[in-house]
């Protein structure tokens, strides 16, 4: 849907042994977990401040420089699965080459050796590189604008120009979706999340590039990193946008 969601919680002090348990209800709650409803009420005070932190602002709080690192941090995970799994395929065809299945062979548990595979071929990720060093940087403008504006922002002259700036960054989430979907999976519109193909709805990162590359679909990967830094670059484009619309409060 492209709408920037929160996910609020503590933790730390179990295991979560009860989660999606039968056992899981009312009685259990009040006898064995939070008898005195201190946690729940806590994280009902968390959530509400936040809710209306956010409603409250007059600027939408949000930070894009913990995002443009997250997206840096995928580009490199993403190098690193493909020359993982070419450096894993080439091992394993110098080992055919060399007989080690075959002089590891154990007639009393018999085995079937790997087949053969190509290498994965290199992929050009130089497009989501500059992407998400063009998105670092306008993250880093955001939010130097911001601060530099933050004691300002509550003037009543200004407040048409703060209506704007906001709903511009309501859109920013969804400058990172595609109305094409991802490959197989049109229903999935974030190019950055989504559930993963085999992992019930554990995430995968960059879906569309990090499947090609475990489906060995190469030519498809380079498809995605190519969609992926467009979107990347126009959240980066928006991003810069706002921060210049911020430079402009007040003068």
């Amino acid at each position: 849907m492209g709408v920037a969601t929160l996910s609020l919680g503590y933790g730390g002090e179990d295991e979560q042994g009860i989660y999606h348990s039968i056992y899981d209800d009312f009685y259990w709650y009040t006898h064995f977990s939070d008898t005195d409803f201190v946690y729940g009420r806590c994280l009902a005070q968390t959530v509400g401040t936040s809710v209306l932190r956010l409603a409250d602002a007059e600027v939408l709080p949000f930070d894009f420089v913990d995002l443009a690192d997250t997206v840096q941090k995928y580009a490199r995970d993403l190098e690193k699965l493909l020359t993982d799994k070419q450096e894993e395929i080439r091992e394993r065809n110098q080992e055919l080459d060399e007989g080690v299945f075959k002089a590891t062979f154990d007639p009393r548990r018999p085995t079937v050796p790997p087949p053969r595979e190509e290498v994965p071929p290199h992929l050009s990720f130089a497009p989501l590189q500059n992407a998400a060093d063009s998105l670092t940087r306008s993250a880093e403008h955001y939010r130097k604008a911001l601060t530099q504006k933050q004691a300002t922002l509550d003037q009543e002259e200004i407040a048409g120009t703060l209506r704007i700036l906001n709903q511009q960054l309501i859109e920013s989430e969804r400058k990172l979706t595609n109305a094409d979907g991802l490959p197989r999976r049109p229903w999935y519109k974030h190019l950055l999340y989504a559930p993963g193909v085999y992992t019930g709805y554990d995430v995968k990162t960059v879906p569309g590039v990090r499947e090609g590359i475990e489906q060995k679909r190469y030519a498809e990967a380079e498809q995605e990193i190519a969609r992926a830094a467009k979107a990347l670059q126009d959240e980066s484009a928006l991003i810069e946008s706002a921060a210049q619309q911020l430079e402009q409060v007040g003068r």
